[in-house]
């Protein structure tokens, strides 16, 4: 099973492929991951792309398309995988199909994680990461048992760069003027399904699994 997972940025899309990747035993592929990997060993491909990361911009079609190409082709994705991040323009998605098809392969569902923008910033913005060990909480949803501290290792906690407000909403700009056309070009396909990401955790897990396993209408 082959899937590709859409939705803006702090939709749950990570969050909900982990919980697929475990349930359905298929590698989640996170092109944010590769990227993060990438820049803290300080690669060519790292310091390229982290010019247009910090500023909550795409990184250019070019270079995801080409490092996605190269994960697909490992071992571990003959079976299936989850594609979490990529495509994220047309261009992106047009060159994942070409791939698909000189692999012999094809793409079986499109998940769309649809949130609205108040609830999108509420989730962003309000994101802290610790400086020493990188664990994730929220001001209102995953709060620290000590405000500001760390509850693994004591580490400050800290605002992102790109979880700040202005480049928030930078980053919900590029997704609505580019990647957005990515759900009328995969419901021409006849992939696209559409879940509500703001009914919980668990519960969006739930109807992602049904359709997965062919339970819903």
């Amino acid at each position: 099973m082959r899937l590709i997972f859409l939705g803006p940025p702090g939709a749950g899309k990570g969050t909900q492929a982990e919980k697929i990747s475990k349930e359905f035993e298929l590698p989640h592929v996170s092109t944010g991951d590769i990227f993060r990997k990438a820049l803290k060993e300080g690669t060519e491909l790292g310091l390229k792309a982290k010019n247009y990361m910090d500023k909550g911009l795409l990184v250019p079609d070019d270079v995801v398309v080409a490092i996605v190409e190269e994960r697909l082709k490992q071992e571990d994705c003959e079976k299936g995988f989850i594609l979490d991040g990529f495509p994220r323009t047309v261009p992106q998605a047009e060159a994942l199909d070409m791939s698909m098809k000189e692999l012999n392969r094809s793409i079986d569902h499109v998940i769309n994680i649809s949130v609205s923008k108040e609830e999108l910033i509420e989730r962003l913005t309000g994101r802290r990461v610790c400086s020493k060990c990188g664990a994730s909480f929220h001001i209102k949803y995953n709060t620290p048992k000590e405000e500001g501290v760390c509850d693994i290792c004591g580490g400050e906690l800290i605002q992102r760069d790109d979880d700040r407000i202005e480049t928030v909403n930078e980053r919900l700009n590029v997704y609505n003027e580019q990647t957005q056309p990515l759900i009328e070009y995969y419901k021409q396909k006849k992939l696209l399904r559409t879940v509500d990401g703001e009914k919980g955790i668990d519960k969006v897990f739930e109807e992602i699994s049904k359709i997965l396993r062919g339970d819903s209408k």
